[in-house]
């Protein structure tokens, strides 16, 4: 089963709370239930009571999350899955083939390099990194085997902005989809397929989910029959997520307006602080005036994001020691829970890029800030970088 519509008419908060999730008809529970069951009875040979056979081809709960991921997205279809890698394979294998070719942003994550360069690679698909900022580059980079055009914005963890309507104007060009990871943004904040995206990808575990207990992806497509087209694949291939942590989700999904609204305003007071620190000598934050990326994110997004990243003038020591100093920003990989936390990319979630094109700075740390008292924050952050 797929979730469809764009919950047209009413506003983000009201559709992250209604869309796919009135009371169940049955029992009148205001949440939605949590269908654990594996099969369902069928009225006749082939004959599908409410549309459900089998939990691999379709749930109730995860129909429910996938209506409401649609109507966040403001797209036709949307498709969730085990994982946001989970969700990037089953796309890349649905709309690529052995000998087709993948633009890939420049600073990516490093899990979305890992999949292309090590996995898919052996199945024929290339791919080329490119600064997504620089459009002459990215025209130049696209072959006439170039299938997809994969862009971050915010990138992961170096906070680059990329122009979505300028990309996808290449991408359709060449005949080629354009895909936006969403993922640091949220659909709170910033709706690729309004502005002539073809696919999203989410990695829900983050923002979607916010309270660091589920692990989840989905893709949304402006086109139902492309949606289509990834429904038979997700199918096929089986990496779908169980009931629960779709319920998970879309209980997260509820609070997702007034955590991002904490999320930006905790960020904002990240970033003063850190602008002023002596031993930080460069802040990444696309709210930032001076950041290359400024008015492209003012003008694509409503809110600038709770990820911070920055660098320490001592170079790569000093960085792993803010990092294990913080005491109230937790040293953990992941992002976009009520928790801040607190990373070193080149050694924990971006390793995988060390050596490549894709290497990120070994001074760099990576902030997920979180909707604690922001007083608080900025003292631990003050102890960690004496």
């Amino acid at each position: 089963m797929n979730g469809s519509g764009n919950g047209s008419g009413t506003g983000f908060n009201t559709r992250a709370i209604h869309a796919g999730q009135e009371p169940d008809p049955a029992t009148g529970a205001v949440n939605v239930p949590v269908h654990l069951s594996t099969t369902f009875k069928q009225d006749g040979v082939g004959g599908l009571r409410g549309g459900y056979e089998y939990s691999r081809s379709g749930n109730p709960t995860r129909t429910a999350l996938q209506e409401a991921l649609a109507a966040l997205e403001e797209g036709g279809t949307g498709l969730t899955f085990a994982s946001g890698l989970a969700a990037e394979d089953t796309l890349l294998r649905t709309v690529c083939a052995p000998g087709d070719h993948v633009v890939l942003a420049g600073d990516a994550y490093g899990g979305t390099f890992r999949l292309l360069s090590r996995v898919l690679s052996r199945w024929g698909l290339e791919h080329t990194p490119v600064d997504l900022g620089d459009l002459d580059a990215v025209r130049a980079a696209v072959r006439p085997a170039t299938r997809v055009l994969w862009c971050e914005t915010p990138t992961n963890p170096l906070l680059n902005i990329a122009d979505i309507a300028e990309l996808a104007t290449v991408a359709h060009g060449a005949g080629a989809l354009l895909v936006v990871d969403n993922t640091f943004a949220s659909p709170y904040l910033q709706r690729p397929l309004t502005l002539g995206a073809d696919v999203v990808v989410h990695s829900t575990t983050k923002y979607l989910g916010g309270h660091s207990d589920v692990v989840g992806g989905a893709l949304v497509t402006a086109d139902p029959a492309l949606g289509d087209e990834i429904a038979f694949s997700q199918n096929a291939m089986g990496a779908v997520n169980g009931p629960f942590d779709a319920w998970l989700v879309l209980r997260g999904i509820k609070t997702l307006g007034v955590r991002m609204d904490r999320h930006c305003a905790n960020a904002a007071r990240v970033v003063e602080f850190l602008q002023r620190s002596p031993a930080v000598s460069a802040v990444l934050y696309p709210g930032l005036p001076g950041h290359p990326g400024h008015e492209i994110a003012a003008r694509q997004m409503s809110g600038f994001g709770g990820m911070v990243s920055f660098r320490l003038a001592a170079g790569e020591e000093a960085a792993l020691k803010v990092c294990e100093r913080a005491r109230l920003f937790t040293l953990a990989e992941s992002l976009g829970g009520v928790e801040s936390l607190i990373e070193h990319p080149g050694r924990m979630t971006h390793a995988s890029a060390a050596g490549s094109p894709l290497e990120v700075p070994a001074d760099l740390v990576r902030l997920s800030v979180g909707i604690e008292d922001a007083e608080d924050l900025l003292a631990d952050l003050e102890q960690a970088l004496a």
